[in-house]
């Protein structure tokens, strides 16, 4: 189940943001994105995702179908304004087994609890999302992914703003995705975090910095390089027919 991008490009209004990006993921890794403000990382989340056409290159997932990706946006772009409970979040987990008119049954209701449970959030199965703080809201977001059984879970900066007792709960359990075998694609902005738990890191600045173990990958050379790409940007670029190679680091 390898998931390989060929010379990816992608961006807005043939604008790309992100320019000509090669590597692969192996089966069950985990790896974090980072890299400067405005340099694409959330772009090539969305593009994984199927929410953002290719303007060169294609992606072979490797056997892995779209009802088996998991895409979790940064907290601003979803709307909790609706007055739903936060059981009904986590049900919506099932959606790509049952579709938006499945039955819900007792026994999804059930694994519901399970997946709050593992979250810390069973108690607060029938608040309002919009009682919620952000530390709580992600929490829930996180029992709605485990109910998905995705094979690929794409998460864009899933702890920014929340409390350290949520991060150290959730980076858990992302830890056991990993361990059951999901790959996981996660846009960080912590480096401490992704030095103690993501083996492998993609620097991107718009142009693919260095890809490979994250020991190596975030040197300082590395990052220096990342934010002297960043100074480099034109906001207007147009597309371009060059493939850049950039060598992985071990």
């Amino acid at each position: 189940m390898t998931i390989t991008l060929h010379n990816l490009s992608a961006g807005y209004d043939r604008h790309p943001v992100v320019h000509h990006v090669g590597g692969a993921f192996a089966a069950g890794s985990m790896t974090a994105v980072v890299g400067p403000n405005g340099g694409g990382k959330s772009t090539l989340l969305k593009t994984l995702a199927g929410f953002m056409p290719l303007m060169t290159g294609h992606i072979d997932f490797g056997g892995v179908k779209p009802s088996e990706i998991a895409y979790l946006p940064q907290q601003f772009e979803i709307d909790r304004s609706f007055p739903i409970r936060v059981m009904d979040v986590a049900l919506q987990g099932h959606w790509p087994r049952l579709g938006a008119v499945g039955r819900i049954r007792s026994s999804h209701k059930t694994e519901a609890l399970q997946a709050l449970a593992q979250v810390g959030m069973e108690a607060f199965a029938d608040r309002p999302i919009i009682s919620l703080s952000t530390g709580q809201w992600q929490r829930v977001l996180f029992a709605r992914l485990i109910l998905q059984r995705a094979k690929l879970i794409l998460l864009d900066e899933p702890f920014a703003a929340i409390d350290g007792r949520t991060t150290h709960d959730l980076v858990h359990v992302i830890e056991h995705w990993r361990q059951e075998g999901v790959t996981i694609i996660c846009v960080m902005h912590d480096l401490a975090l992704v030095r103690s738990h993501f083996p492998q890191t993609i620097v991107l600045a718009r142009n693919l910095v260095a890809w490979g173990n994250t020991q190596d990958a975030l040197s300082d050379e590395t990052l220096a390089r990342a934010a002297a790409l960043a100074n480099e940007w034109v906001a207007e670029a147009e597309i371009c027919d060059t493939n850049h190679e950039v060598p992985h680091v071990h």
